[in-house]
């Protein structure tokens, strides 16, 4: 077992806070001029090809056991959905706008966590839920009311991103984060290169790829690079430091979005999305607070046995 080293899995989830927003942005240069195919289809291409000669190296191979490859069959279409999603909406959306509101992800996987595994979940935690969604809210309106449905596109995100943690935290403990990882990148690798050659001259605005200059291709190698590394960091930071002390960290995607949107693109939030932003982020910290409170509660123990002759039935 690995033993804790906080400071390195801050250390990584803060570059995971940091590579996360930037390869979004790297979408986001591209989105706007190329199919929405063409950007997935890269992202995930590079995935196997870096991680594969990584497992290899450590002895292991694509080989799973029939449960574990439905899941992750589930999980890789969950991806491909979320990815895509974002993606599309950074068309439309700036970029630490579209972070923000599929940052409602936390409050939808404490209730699918309650749902689905049977955690539990209290009142002060449901209605911190409910008010992280009213920021949410406030984040979506200014967004919805320039640009129409593409604004909602975040909340997909939200909804496939968190069936996809609940997926990889049933997997966890039975598969490891490299294999799994290199084994989604080629099954959503056989998906998409044949839907890319098959709508090849459709024209099709999103599924009707052209061929990359070299200034594209250089972005899309980036991103599928960003895409896979950032990926590993956080899977990694959860080896060397416990949950409830990373998941407040997360929130750092968020002002690390706002200052790569706004040095790469000239966004800021406006006052209404900031306002959204910050109930979104004050909402989610509470609930990372609460369950840190609670795991500190010691279970009371057993009574001790009392010799029979103190029990009054002597």
């Amino acid at each position: 077992m690995t033993a804790d080293r906080p400071l390195l899995g801050i250390l990584l989830m803060t570059g995971f806070c940091i590579l996360a927003p930037l390869g979004d942005s790297l979408s986001k240069i591209v989105i706007a001029e190329h199919a929405l195919i063409l950007i997935i289809t890269a992202r995930f291409i590079v995935q196997p090809v870096l991680l594969t000669p990584i497992l290899w190296a450590q002895g292991g191979g694509f080989a799973m056991p029939r449960r574990a490859l439905w899941l992750t069959a589930l999980r890789t279409v969950l991806h491909i959905i979320g990815i895509a999603c974002m993606v599309l909406s950074l068309r439309y959306l700036p970029l630490a706008d579209a972070i923000a509101i599929a940052f409602v992800m936390p409050f939808l996987m404490l209730i699918l966590g309650n749902l689905v595994l049977g955690e539990e979940v209290g009142p002060r935690r449901l209605a911190a839920c409910a008010v992280g969604f009213v920021g949410t809210l406030l984040v979506v309106q200014p967004s919805f009311a320039e640009v129409g449905a593409p604004a909602l596109l975040p909340l997909v995100v939200a909804v496939a991103f968190s069936l996809f943690m609940l997926v990889t935290r049933i997997m966890a403990k039975d598969t490891g984060a490299i294999q799994l990882q290199a084994v989604s990148g080629a099954m959503a690798t056989v998906v998409l290169v044949p839907l890319l050659l098959l709508f090849d001259g459709s024209g099709l605005r999103d599924l009707d790829a052209d061929m990359p200059d070299g200034r594209t291709f250089a972005l899309l190698l980036g991103l599928g690079i960003i895409g896979t590394v950032g990926h590993l960091m956080m899977t990694w930071s959860l080896r060397f430091a416990p949950a409830a002390t990373l998941a407040p960290m997360q929130y750092l995607e968020i002002p690390f979005a706002t200052a790569i949107g706004f040095a790469l693109f000239g966004d800021l939030p406006n006052g209404l999305a900031a306002a959204g932003i910050a109930i979104t982020v004050a909402s989610g910290l509470y609930i990372v607070a609460r369950e840190r409170s609670l795991s500190r509660v010691p279970t009371p123990p057993a009574p001790a046995p009392q010799p029979k002759g103190m029990t009054g039935e002597g």
